[in-house]
C-alpha cells in the first residue's frame, strides 16, 4: 500500500497525479488508487496533499471497504507534520470503533510508538490483539505484525513476558529470537568499537531485514482469475484480442478447475479463485500504463485482487462452487466428471 521506492528513483508527485486521474475515471477503484496516490504524496513530502486525499476518501466513508484503515493512515500522516491533537483524536476513534482488520491497529499503534508514546502504543497493540486473537487457535498471518509490535514495545518498556508474547514467539520463524531483535540496547552496539559486537549486530540486522522481506512477500493465495459470463462477454467484446484466451465461458470455467487441480497435485498450497470485473480490470491496466488487451496483464490482475483479500479458497469446503452457479462445489465443478 505504501510504496517505498526512494524518491531519487521515482517522481512521486507525478505518480500520485497519475493515480488521482485514474481514480477519477474509475470511481469503483478509487479507494485502492487514492491510497496509493496518498502514499506517493507522503513520500514526495507533500503531507497536506496526502491528507486531502484521505479526506476525499472519508467523505464517502459508507462506500469504503476499510474506512478504519484510511483513518489510521490519515492519523499517521497528520502527526508527521504537526497535527498531533487531531491524530490522537482519530486514533481514539479507531480504538472505540474496534475494527476487525489488523492493519488499522498496527498503523495507529506504530504512529504512537514512533512519537515515543510507548504506553499508549502498548495499550493499542494489546487492545487489537485481544479483540482479534482471543480464542483463535492459530493467529492468521495478517495479525503477526500486531503480535510482533506489541512484543517490541513491551521490550522497550522493560515489562516481563506474558501469554501474548509467547504467542508472538511461537509464530516467529527467524533464527534470531524476538528478544534479540527487539533488544533496546541494540542501538548502542552499533557505536561499539568491538568487532565481535558489530558482527553480532550485523547478523541481527540481516535477520530483521529477512523479516521485512517476508512481510513484503506475504503468502497470498495462488489465485486463478475467474470471469462471470456477463463480464467475460463484455471483456471479449471490448478487447477482441483476448478471445484467444477465452474461447467460451464453459471452456474458461473448465480451464480454471483443471489449472487448480494441477497446481494442487504439484503440492502448491493456498490456492484460490478471484473474480474479475471489466471496470476494475481497465482501472488496473490504466494504473500500469498499458492496454487491457495485453494478455500478460491478466495474471498480474489476479495477483492484485488476491493481495486485496478478494480470493476465495479452493477447493470450497462444503460450500457453494466458486463459479457462481449457486450449486454446491461437489455437485458442480468439484464432481469427478468436471
Amino acid at each position: 500500500m505504501r510504496p517505498d521506492t526512494p524518491a531519487e528513483n521515482v517522481d512521486h508527485a507525478t505518480e500520485a497525479a497519475r493515480l488521482e486521474r485514474t481514480a477519477g475515471l474509475y470511481p469503483e477503484d478509487a479507494e485502492a488508487l487514492l491510497l496509493r496516490a496518498a502514499a506517493h504524496r507522503e513520500l514526495s513530502g507533500d503531507r497536506p496533499a496526502a491528507t486531502a486525499l484521505y479526506d476525499r476518501l472519508l467523505a464517502s466513508a459508507e462506500s469504503l471497504e476499510n474506512p478504519f484503515l484510511v483513518r489510521a493512515l490519515k492519523a499517521s500522516n497528520l502527526w508527521e507534520y504537526g497535527h498531533e491533537a487531531e491524530a490522537r483524536a482519530i486514533i481514539d476513534g479507531i480504538r472505540t470503533g474496534s475494527p476487525r482488520d489488523p492493519a488499522p491497529w498496527v498503523i495507529a499503534a506504530e504512529a504512537l510508538e514512533a512519537h515515543d508514546e510507548l504506553e499508549a502504543a502498548h495499550e493499542t497493540f494489546t487492545q487489537g490483539v485481544r479483540l482479534l486473537l482471543t480464542d483463535v487457535p492459530e493467529p492468521p498471518y495478517a495479525t503477526h505484525p500486531l503480535l510482533f509490535g506489541r512484543h517490541r514495545v513491551r521490550r522497550m518498556l522493560g515489562v516481563a513476558h506474558d501469554e501474548w508474547d509467547a504467542v508472538a514467539d511461537s509464530v516467529h520463524t527467524l533464527p534470531v529470537s524476538l528478544d534479540e531483535l527487539h533488544d533496546p540496547g541494540r542501538v548502542w552496539s552499533l557505536g561499539s568499537e568491538n568487532p565481535a559486537e558489530l558482527e553480532a549486530e550485523i547478523s541481527r540486522l540481516r535477520a530483521e531485514l529477512g523479516a521485512y522481506r517476508t512481510a513484503l512477500s506475504r503468502p497470498f493465495p495462488v489465485a486463478i482469475l475467474h470471469w462471470p459470463a456477463q463480464e467475460l462477454t463484455e471483456l471479449v467484446t471490448a478487447y477482441p484480442s483476448l478471445a484467444s484466451e477465452y474461447p467460451s465461458h464453459e471452456e474458461h470455467l473448465a480451464a480454471i478447475e483443471a489449472a487448480l487441480r494441477e497446481l494442487a497435485a504439484s503440492g502448491t498450497p493456498n490456492l484460490g479463485v478471484v473474480t474479475g470485473t471489466v471496470p476494475s480490470y481497465e482501472a488496473f491496466a490504466a494504473s500500469e500504463g498499458t492496454s487491457p488487451s495485453d494478455t500478460s496483464l491478466l495474471p498480474q490482475y489476479a495477483t492484485i485482487l488476491a493481495a486485496r483479500g478478494r480470493a476465495v479458497a479452493w477447493p470450497p469446503r462444503g460450500g457453494a462452487c466458486w463459479c457462481g452457479s449457486g450449486r454446491g462445489y461437489e455437485g458442480c465443478h468439484g464432481s469427478e466428471d468436471a
